[in-house]
């Protein structure tokens, strides 16, 4: 009996004996994981950006794809233009332009309001267009004839961005529209291909208009204006506005705000490049933007002005917004009661053609431009 007895206190004894067994067991084994971890150190936290290249890099190996890489971006400092390796932007104004070129004259009796280094010649950027303008409307060819955008107005140019594809059929009207409003290469270029005798002959009426003109500091190697080697001064391109100002097509397109044109199966909404053309406070009837590193921001404009019909020229103006703020300048000056102003610069030989003063067309000559006060 007494036997059974302790059998029963030995079981007893030994089943409460595990738990602490196990406890122990357990006990130890955290305490050397631990003891291990309190050797390797603090534990690290994945960072955010680590865990997110990680994950990309993941998702890339699963798909078979290289992980993107980040490359640093070179900055490329800007071009300066022809008129700042000149030195013209040195050249002081009352008003403290940002265009080193400008030139303000009375359309009607030719007075000079305004004039810093007007007898610069600089490339003109797509103020050449108007000339490419005036030619198409000297011709007098059909406005409604439909034209083809060719790969080769495509192509002549790379990289230049235009919504203009090749393919896209427009009239000569819509293209000369384009050209002028929203200074579309593309159009321009095609006005000059499709031209009878083709872009040569084209170019040389170009040339031998400038010459009608008596625009002696110009000369064009072709119609859209990308090529710095198409240059002008202030002087002639006041010439050149007052030609094409005779043209009411001329002042009605570049004056245009927004115009929609089929391109391919859907209409694509153009815009003006001025957005002065939008300011009801002013009264433009005729313009024409340009731009290219080389150029500077250019405008050339007709405006009517404190009660008077003006030309306005601005070239290599320094900054995005500064012709149009150049031009408020302007505005503001002539809306205050302004005298005129010539800044100082070299005087020049007086060219056979202009010996006659003022020509059929009422372009600015020589005789009148030495007769102003330096």
């Amino acid at each position: 009996m007494k036997q059974g007895w302790l059998s029963i206190l030995v079981a007893v004894l030994l089943s409460l004996s595990v738990p602490d067994a196990a406890w122990a067991q357990k006990s130890g084994s955290a305490s050397t994981k631990a003891s291990k971890a309190s050797k390797a150190g603090p534990v690290k936290k994945a960072q955010p950006a680590q865990a997110g290249r990680k994950a990309v890099k993941a998702r890339a190996q699963r798909s078979g794809k290289a992980a993107p890489r980040k490359t640093a971006r070179r900055v490329v400092p800007a071009r300066p233009s022809e008129g700042q390796l000149a030195g013209l932007h040195r050249t002081e104004d009352p008003l403290d332009l940002r265009s080193s070129v400008a030139l303000v004259v009375d359309q009607n009796t030719n007075e000079v309001l305004l004039a810093k280094n007007d007898q610069a010649v600089l490339p003109i950027a797509s103020i050449t267009k108007l000339m490419t303008a005036l030619v198409v409307a000297d011709a007098q060819l059909s406005l409604d004839e439909p034209l083809v955008v060719s790969r080769e107005d495509v192509a002549i140019f790379p990289g230049r961005q235009s919504r203009l594809t090749a393919g896209t059929s427009l009239t000569r009207g819509e293209l000369l529209h384009l050209a002028l409003m929203s200074s579309e290469n593309r159009a321009a270029h095609a006005l000059g291909r499709t031209f009878p005798g083709g872009m040569v002959n084209f170019v040389g009426l170009m040339n031998a208009k400038a010459r009608e003109l008596g625009m002696r500091d110009t000369h064009y190697v072709e119609p859209t204006g990308l090529s710095s080697d198409n240059r002008s001064s202030a002087q002639d391109l006041v010439r050149l506005a007052k030609a094409a100002f005779s043209f009411p097509i001329l002042r009605e397109l570049s004056t245009s705000v927004e115009a929609a044109m089929p391109v391919g199966r859907r209409n694509v909404q153009f815009r003006t490049t001025n957005g002065l053309v939008r300011n009801p406070q002013w009264d433009i009837g005729l313009q024409k933007t340009g731009y290219i590193a080389a150029a500077g921001r250019c405008v050339v404009m007709q405006a009517e002005l404190a009660g008077r019909q003006l030309i306005m020229v601005l070239l290599d103006s320094a900054g995005r917004y500064s012709r149009i703020g150049d031009a408020e300048r302007i505005r503001s000056w002539l809306g205050a009661g302004a005298s005129p102003m010539v800044s100082p610069q070299p005087a020049r030989e007086a060219h056979p053609t202009d010996a006659a003063g003022i020509d059929p067309s009422g372009a600015l000559t020589a005789p009148m431009i030495q007769s102003l006060p330096r």
